[in-house]
């Protein structure tokens, strides 16, 4: 038995030409194009405006890899998690996160992560695979309906902070980007995009060298070698320097601030030696720094710095001209802040 192809790994043009081929029009690939991405379809028997045999040849070579939101938990600030199965039954998790003015989509990119930082649930898994195109779009679509839903507008905004290094799903997360950006699939402004990455150098060159309109953020946490290798161990390969090299590319590039994510730990960073080395950093290149409140996960090895040292970096960092906002953690109730996404439900 011929394995069936999954129908959103074509695109418009090869659906066209599999209609033609089979005797029937060319716009009717159009029609289920839209189907499939627009009207994000679950199954073939969605596509009403199809006729009965069409939905039947198509079943019996395609397949819609759609995702499942096996479990939602909400939180008491409004936070919603999604525990999403796979076409494969594996599981990763995206996040609602809402404001008074906006809606905040926070999406998986691998199933696992590729990376290693000590501080973050996801990095003890192990990696199974990267996310496909559509994987990812799923998980937009399904937070857009939940935000229609339970606050009564769109998404607004998408960051790529939840499983996985995005920039080691580098393709899979630009051709999601393209289809959440187009206005036959989700419509969303490039500008409302947020890609976090935790800083691999050449990966960053060449998003800037493809010319991409969407927002970078680097998961900085020191700027300190020394300290940045204790929590982030991959900076050994990646060391400071090399990452300052690619970020003034980017901006030389894009003309595009950066976002450095910073969360301060007691004890590990939170002396004025490290405040002075990332004023130092953030002279480099034109930035703001946000700092995240932590997140424990479980074993106590961090933990959150006192409000004193938080009030230190602020004040050095204002008295420096560099732009701070000190970001509260939403969804613990539920391990949905930064950092805790680690498949509990699977």
């Amino acid at each position: 038995m011929t394995k069936k192809k999954d129908i959103r790994a074509l695109s418009k043009d090869q659906l066209r030409d599999f209609f033609v081929e089979n005797g029937d029009k060319a716009f009717r690939g159009n029609q289920v194009y839209e189907w499939l991405w627009h009207k994000v379809a679950h199954s073939f028997d969605d596509m009403t405006n199809i006729s009965k045999a069409t939905r039947q040849m198509l079943e019996d070579n395609f397949v819609i890899n759609h995702i499942r939101v096996d479990e939602m938990q909400r939180s008491n600030d409004g936070t919603i998690k999604n525990a999403v199965k796979l076409h494969d039954g594996l599981m990763v998790e995206s996040v609602l996160i809402p404001t008074a003015t906006r809606t905040t989509a926070c999406v998986s990119s691998q199933v696992g992560c590729s990376l290693d930082c000590k501080f973050c649930a996801t990095a003890r898994l192990k990696r199974m695979r990267n996310l496909n195109p559509d994987e990812i779009y799923d998980q937009v679509a399904a937070i857009n309906q939940e935000s229609l839903l339970y606050h009564n507008r769109k998404l607004t905004n998408i960051v790529f902070m939840g499983m996985g290094e995005p920039l080691m799903n580098y393709n899979n997360v630009l051709k999601s980007i393209d289809k959440i950006t187009s206005p036959e699939g989700l419509g969303m402004s490039p500008k409302r995009i947020t890609v976090s990455t935790s800083g691999i150098p050449k990966m960053i060159k060449k998003m800037a060298d493809d010319e991409v309109k969407f927002n970078l953020a680097v998961s900085l946490h020191s700027a300190i070698d020394e300290v940045r290798t204790k929590i982030m161990p991959f900076n050994d390969r990646f060391p400071l320097e090399d990452l300052r090299e690619s970020l003034k590319y980017w901006y030389e590039k894009t003309e595009r601030m950066i976002t450095y994510e910073y969360i301060v730990w007691a004890g590990i960073n939170d002396t004025r030696a490290d405040i002075d080395a990332l004023v130092k950093y953030c002279s480099y290149v034109p930035c703001k720094v946000n700092l995240i409140e932590y997140n424990p996960i479980d074993d106590g090895e961090f933990q959150q710095a006192s409000t004193r040292a938080i009030d230190d970096y602020v004040a050095v960092l204002e008295m420096n001209d560099v732009v701070v906002n000190v970001r509260r953690s939403r969804g613990k109730d539920i391990d949905a802040a930064c950092g805790q996404l680690a498949n509990k439900s699977s």
